[in-house]
């Protein structure tokens, strides 16, 4: 029985955890992952395993969704981010303090510091250049992913993902 994991056929694969993650709640984004104790840039912080979403089931179903708000772009279609992977907030390109890679094969993101971090401090990602909500208030709009709110080339896109 399949669960829409990719690479679930492969062994096991090790999920390392940083003891000093927690989830707040922003005043104005809402829940989000916060670091308790310092991280040093170039730290591996999270490895997210993917659920995915082929084209055709998320245009049916998951884009009229709040999922709408919380998937990556996938080979293939959407991937919902489990454990904290779907629970970073956004910073504009440059302002992030956390990278992520795609691992197509592995069905994984593993999300890294970009610099020190100190403790206290939100961990956000970029989710690139066309996000769907207010930046002035990061209240998300009802548009979701729409295909005018996708990046418009592999340029756009690759501004803010590195792909395995």
């Amino acid at each position: 029985m399949s669960t829409g994991m990719i690479g679930e056929q492969s062994g096991g694969i090790a999920l390392p955890a940083l003891g000093c993650l927690e989830l707040r709640t922003h005043p104005l984004r809402g829940r989000g992952v916060f670091t308790q104790s310092p991280i040093i840039k170039g730290t591996l912080v999270h490895i997210s395993p993917v659920l995915l979403f082929d084209h055709a089931e998320y245009s049916e179903h998951g884009k009229h969704t709040k999922l709408d708000h919380y998937t990556y772009c996938w080979q293939g279609g959407f991937a919902l981010a489990l454990g904290l992977g779907s629970m970073f907030n956004h910073e504009p390109f440059g302002r992030e303090n956390i990278g992520f890679t795609r691992d197509m094969g592995a069905g994984l993101i593993r999300y890294t510091a970009l610099r020190d971090i100190a403790a206290g401090e939100e961990l956000c990602i970029c989710y690139g250049p066309n996000v769907w909500f207010d930046m002035a208030t990061d209240v998300p709009s009802d548009q979701g992913h729409s295909d005018s709110q996708q990046p418009q080339t592999a340029e756009d896109l690759l501004q803010c993902f590195d792909i395995v």
